[in-house]
């Protein structure tokens, strides 16, 4: 078990299984962790149908209520340690990431020497399409800032698909993760540079969601703008950098 795709979903029924086959159809031994937040739309009974066509590749962990973005994925990373992956991506169910481009991210960790390997919208060849003119201003403009205020040399700060050494997040207190929208996407690329890993960016075409409907709202947009300074303000006390990192053994969930 080398390598797994984290998925978190809410009401995604319109994407869900498409995604999934997507992933598979690699034919890469990627193996797909679905966490879904309680969907009304029942996205999970879509997961659970096909998980008796892949049941060595296809999990599904199944959460009650909307607990935010970041909370999924930490829950999805605590899981992949436990079970012994080597290398953990996170993915959007939209197609917004093109899943082909999975294995671009893998071999910038597994040949080319990243500890994480970041899908980016913002370096040479990368790029956004069939995205509203509001939504990229707001883009640019959050990774401008992020860079600005963090000194965190990351083009595109704010992206969401990503490859993770096993390393990067045995490394990371992952308890001490607080932020949970799009501010968590910041946060974990802030520690892992802190700690001294590698942060590579991958040229990406992001592509603006076909189906269903986008999470963002202002809320994020607003924990977004106060986190960065947040990160900046802590980052300058010695004990930030303790809190970050795991110095304990690495207590996992319970993996059923």
């Amino acid at each position: 078990m080398e390598k797994l795709v984290i998925i978190p979903t809410y009401n995604e029924k319109e994407n869900i299984a498409d995604i999934l086959l997507a992933v598979f159809g690699l034919q890469q031994d990627f193996h797909v962790l679905v966490i879904d937040d309680g969907s009304p739309d029942g996205t999970a009974q879509i997961v659970t149908e096909l998980r008796s066509k892949f049941p060595d590749q296809l999990f599904l962990e199944e959460r009650k209520g909307k607990l935010g973005l970041g909370t999924a994925y930490i829950h999805g990373f605590k899981w992949a340690l436990a079970k012994g992956y080597n290398y953990i991506f996170e993915i959007d169910a939209d197609f917004s990431h093109n899943p082909k481009d999975l294995t671009r991210l893998y071999d910038a960790c597994k040949r080319d020497g990243a500890d994480v390997a970041v899908g980016s919208r913002y370096v040479s060849e990368g790029g956004v399409i069939n995205w509203p003119k509001e939504r990229i201003i707001l883009s640019k403009g959050a990774s401008i800032y992020t860079r600005m205020i963090t000194w965190m040399p990351v083009k595109d700060p704010t992206a969401g698909f990503i490859c993770y050494k096993k390393e990067v997040l045995e490394a990371i207190n992952l308890d001490a993760i607080t932020f949970v929208g799009y501010a968590f996407q910041i946060e974990m690329k802030f520690a892992a540079w802190k700690l001294g890993f590698k942060i590579v960016e991958v040229p990406i075409i992001f592509k603006d969601r076909t189906h269903g409907t986008s999470k963002m709202n202002k809320g994020i947009v607003k924990e977004g703008i106060l986190g960065v300074l947040k990160l900046r303000w802590n980052s300058f006390f010695k004990t930030y950098r303790r809190k970050l990192r795991n110095n304990s053994e690495f207590s996992a969930i319970e993996v059923k």
